[in-house]
């Protein structure tokens, strides 16, 4: 499959953020409740709105995945650390690739876009082994930490993968 990868504009916030739910429907939609998905459509013009301001203002910059026609198939997105007990400086903060290109270098692509060879981390839900069997790939190995989301994600437990800087 043929696709691009491209820095996001404020132009691509309504489709990127369209996107980004489909996403979460396909990798969540067996552990959350379709209420939290209709929430979340609900709401969905303040959260574009707020994706926009926060790409105009460069606070927020996702790379963006295109198919040969144009669709937007992927999205990945790295900065600097949130938490206080950080084990390296940069983190994954989100990666998402439609179902339909699972298994053809999108996400590969993104994450090498987005952190390099650089040391990084990320949370996970803990019960996705196919993301988590995806970031083993890229050297990422739980540390053994382990959090609860929000109430608002049903406090789904997560674990946080880290990796060190690749060598070579």
């Amino acid at each position: 499959m043929e696709f691009t990868l491209r820095p996001a504009t404020v132009d691509d916030v309504d489709p990127l953020t369209r996107m980004h739910l489909a996403a979460w429907r396909e990798s969540y939609g067996h552990l959350l409740p379709p209420s939290f998905f209709a929430e979340h459509e609900a709401t969905i013009d303040a959260r574009i709105e707020r994706h926009r301001a926060a790409v105009s203002a460069g606070s927020y910059n996702p790379m963006l995945a295109q198919d040969a026609e144009g669709a937007l198939v992927g999205i990945a997105c790295a900065g600097q650390a949130r938490e206080d007990d950080r084990p390296c400086e940069l983190e994954l903060q989100m990666i998402y690739t439609l179902r339909r290109v699972h298994g053809m270098g999108v996400g590969q692509a993104l994450v090498d876009a987005v952190i390099g060879t650089a040391a990084a981390y990320l949370w996970v839900l803990e019960d996705n082994p196919r993301a988590q069997a995806f970031y083993r790939r890229n050297g990422f190995r739980a540390d053994g930490t382990r959090q609860l989301l929000p109430p608002d994600w049903h406090q789904l437990p997560e674990i946080r993968m880290v990796r060190p800087a690749v060598v070579g």
